[in-house]
């Protein structure tokens, strides 16, 4: 599973031969990211076919049937080998068919769990439609001591597969003794390397220059409401937080990358 990163400006201005002369910047077409369109990632791992688009992202398949999420970053893909600029489709382009948007889904066995109501409600938010779309249901993991009587009672199986995102995994831990314990090939669990979910929304999204440090051994919650000087009530910051959230493109890659790999996990093809 790869996370995105992007690197420098493509689109920066290089230098010319000729001393005290820059060439003018090189214009990448924008191209509309209609359904059946295919293209590559611009970093040339990923390449396959458009099969959707929504909140500011795009869904590509590849010919394995595997998917991929990327936002629409300026020059972030290749077209015939030539970066190119993905933009929303016409609404006609963006729409599926009726009967494929009527088209009922029925769950399938396998399930993903998430630990912490924060983290639960954001895979909802950005997530939903799309685990809605293939059929799968997400529960909430009120904490991962729960989680061996969870796979007991699940009973993962070829077929009835059993995905976990768990808070801030590191090795070691007590957590990752648990999740060790649990893990089978029909078990997947993957934690994303932030304190706090909180933290896996990019800053600029919340309309903050960083996340704030705090002390080892203070809440962090807390913490970061009094570096930012907002109100102390943890109730009402995480509500202000989740609003901010309105695409793929507002989260840190390490997280989108560990939903992403659960997803896959409980659709590869035949764990119907």
């Amino acid at each position: 599973m790869w996370s995105r990163q992007y690197g420098s400006d493509v689109l920066a201005d290089g230098q010319s031969g000729r001393a005290g002369r820059r060439r003018a910047p090189r214009e990448i077409p924008k191209v509309e990211a209609e359904r059946g369109l295919v293209v590559e990632d611009s970093e040339g791992r990923f390449c396959g076919a458009v099969v959707s688009y929504e909140k500011g992202a795009v869904t590509l398949e590849d010919r394995h049937g595997k998917r991929r999420v990327f936002p629409l970053a300026p020059a972030a893909f290749l077209l015939d080998g030539q970066p190119v600029t993905l933009v929303p489709p016409a609404p006609a382009a963006a729409a599926a068919p009726p009967s494929e948007r009527a088209r009922a889904k029925v769950a399938r066995a396998s399930r993903i769990y998430v630990e912490g109501k924060h983290d639960a409600e954001l895979v909802e938010k950005i997530w939903g439609d799309d685990l809605r779309d293939v059929g799968v249901v997400v529960e909430y993991l009120e904490g991962i001591d729960d989680l061996p009587a969870i796979v007991t009672r699940f009973s993962p199986a070829p077929g009835r597969r059993l995905g976990v995102l768990v808070d801030h995994l590191v090795d070691g831990s007590k957590e990752s003794r648990i999740a060790a314990g649990v893990r089978s090939p029909d078990v997947l669990i993957v934690g994303h390397p932030f304190i706090d979910i909180w933290a896996a929304v990019r800053p600029s999204a919340v309309g903050i220059a960083r996340w704030p440090d705090v002390p080892p051994g203070r809440p962090w919650k807390e913490g970061v409401l009094r570096a930012l000087g907002w109100p102390p009530e943890v109730s009402a910051a995480w509500p202000r937080i989740l609003r901010s959230v309105t695409s793929y493109a507002d989260l840190e890659p390490e997280l989108l990358g560990r939903v992403e790999e659960l997803i896959d996990f409980v659709t590869v093809p035949g764990n119907d």
